[in-house]
């Protein structure tokens, strides 16, 4: 049955890595959307998926029960959700604010910033390295 959950985090990587090559920003950010899912369900199946008692201590313990699942992987997931979707908000909002400014969200045509040049450029046109800046 593991093999299958490999599988499917593969597949949703792989689909997530073609979507995140793409000229299109909206693309790239489904894909970092994929790959985060996919790394998230990568680290719980890390964590085996099991049919387990609740990672709780009982009363006059001082260790988790011998069958109770390992919490460390959903504390590590749950934080991974949390700063997946605040990359996924901060991206869209950047989108957001490309489009309206560019009107286009295609890579290939946002090369404002290429057309001024090299910052490291001199005065007298010749390339200056960042130790050379006047």
């Amino acid at each position: 049955m593991s093999l299958i959950y490999a599988g499917g985090v593969a597949a949703i990587m792989a689909i997530g890595l073609y979507l995140l090559l793409s000229r299109h920003i909206v693309r790239m950010l489904y894909g970092v959307m994929l790959i985060s899912a996919g790394v998230n369900l990568a680290i719980f199946l890390a964590g085996r998926i099991d049919a387990n008692a609740p990672p709780v201590i009982a009363d006059g313990q001082t260790a988790l029960a011998a069958g109770a699942a390992n919490p460390l992987p959903q504390a590590l997931v749950l934080t991974a959700i949390v700063i997946g979707f605040s990359l996924v908000a901060f991206t869209a909002a950047l989108a957001l604010r490309t489009w309206r400014s560019s009107g286009t969200l295609d890579s290939r045509a946002l090369s404002d910033a290429e057309a001024l040049g090299s910052p490291w450029s001199a005065a007298d046109g010749r390339d200056a390295t960042p130790g050379e800046r006047a």
